[in-house]
């Protein structure tokens, strides 16, 4: 079966997928199968480029409000419902050469649970195991589990208490990701050069903090 190409039609049909297969758990992450049966489609990149282009001012308005930039890529939301618990990302990432030491080439986590496949381009991504401490609020140590080149059409799955890196990627590599709604309130990152450790907590969630603190 071929993805739909129509606009928001591969959007929809992903979503529509993940939902008639039931809710996913927060404590089990279970879309990997079904994710990666529909990744493998051919069609995905210009069923997305599609949507894109097909988006009315509104909308684009909408999508750019909600994407951020990180220290290597750009992170496009493509999806945010509120009434569904996941969303939809493109991730850009920029030339190597570009790249500011930060997040993605750190050891970390996330405080979601995510799938992703590889549009165009392709990394190395490492998996390592962590030694917490502090509360499970600090990184003591990591050590490398496993690593592997993955090219375009690679797919894979990350639960939020595990930890990965992704020292380099090719020029003009693209991802596309289904992220689960946070399970954590913060994430961790740990450089493997300096032995630092980083507790990273989004700003949305600091409010309450800041209206004490004023």
């Amino acid at each position: 079966m071929t993805i739909d190409l129509a606009g928001t039609a591969c959007l929809l049909d992903l979503a529509s997928t993940i939902t008639s297969a039931g809710p996913p758990a927060v404590d089990r992450w279970e879309v990997g199968p079904v994710f990666d049966g529909w990744a493998a489609q051919p069609g995905l990149r210009e069923g997305l480029r599609r949507h894109l282009r097909t988006l009315g001012p509104q909308e684009e308005r909408l999508l750019v409000t909600r994407s951020r930039e990180t220290t290597t890529h750009f992170a496009w939301c493509l999806r945010d419902e509120p009434t569904e618990p996941f969303t939809f990302w493109l991730h850009e990432y920029k030339p190597q050469r570009d790249w500011r030491h930060g997040y993605a080439d750190s050891v970390h986590n996330h405080r979601y649970h995510f799938c992703t496949t590889i549009l165009s381009g392709g990394y190395l991504h490492e998996r390592y195991t962590a030694r917490l401490g502090d509360g499970d609020r600090t990184i003591l140590s990591a050590a490398l589990l496993r690593r592997a080149e993955c090219p375009t059409g690679a797919t894979g799955t990350m639960l939020a208490h595990e930890f990965h890196r992704i020292p380099r990627a090719e020029d003009d590599t693209m991802t596309f990701l289904v992220k689960s709604r946070a399970v954590s309130p913060w994430s961790l990152s740990y450089d493997p050069d300096t032995l630092t450790s980083h507790r990273h907590v989004p700003v949305e969630s600091r409010l309450e903090e800041l209206t004490n603190q004023l």
